[in-house]
């Protein structure tokens, strides 16, 4: 797996890079060789903010950990990770390494039971009009329908198919069509 790091207002020392190839690389069962994880750390309040992505071929795993330890947030993530993989593991091996999922956990089926793979029932279907608008006017649009994301045509750029959304730290994003 390949390792990248990006710090803000945070410092990666050796030892931290050393813990978190040591954690991740009990993932590596799981992917093929050209997996990359993305290591990000920031210090915000005197807490480590930290976040974790594993992308290998065409699959996203995303875990974002806060702790006032870093080690116990580099443990989080990596068992959030872990755990994500293990819940939706049919789904997975189809896409990860042969072989993969071919390894006996240390603790019963009985112990992985809340963690089952669940069925993504689709409960509810709209259909709306998507109106060409600038990204301001989707913004606004959402604001007023106190809705958490956006679908429009973004008439700034050709018409495309863009998403707003509200992003935890109160900003917006944007999320457009390539």
């Amino acid at each position: 797996m390949k390792y990248i790091y990006a710090e803000r207002n945070f410092n990666f020392t050796e030892d931290i890079k050393a813990y978190v190839q040591k954690k991740l690389a009990k993932l590596d069962k799981y992917f093929r060789s050209d997996a990359e994880a993305s290591i990000t750390a920031r210090t915000e309040r005197g807490h480590c903010c930290l976040e974790i992505t594993v992308r290998s071929v065409g699959v996203l795993l995303r875990a974002a950990c806060r702790d006032t330890d870093v080690f116990r947030a580099i443990d989080d993530a990596e068992e959030t990770i872990e755990r994500q993989i293990r819940k939706n593991k049919t789904r997975l091996e189809k896409r990860f390494r042969d072989g993969g999922f071919e390894w006996a956990p240390a603790l019963s089926d009985a112990d992985y039971a809340e963690e089952e793979e669940q069925e993504f029932d689709v409960v509810r279907t709209k259909r709306f009009s998507v109106k060409p608008m600038t990204v301001e006017e989707a913004i606004l649009q959402m604001n007023l329908l106190n809705h958490e994301f956006f679908v429009f045509k973004n008439a700034d750029d050709d018409e495309r198919f863009s998403v707003v959304y509200k992003r935890h730290d109160g900003g917006y994003g944007l999320i457009e069509n390539a």
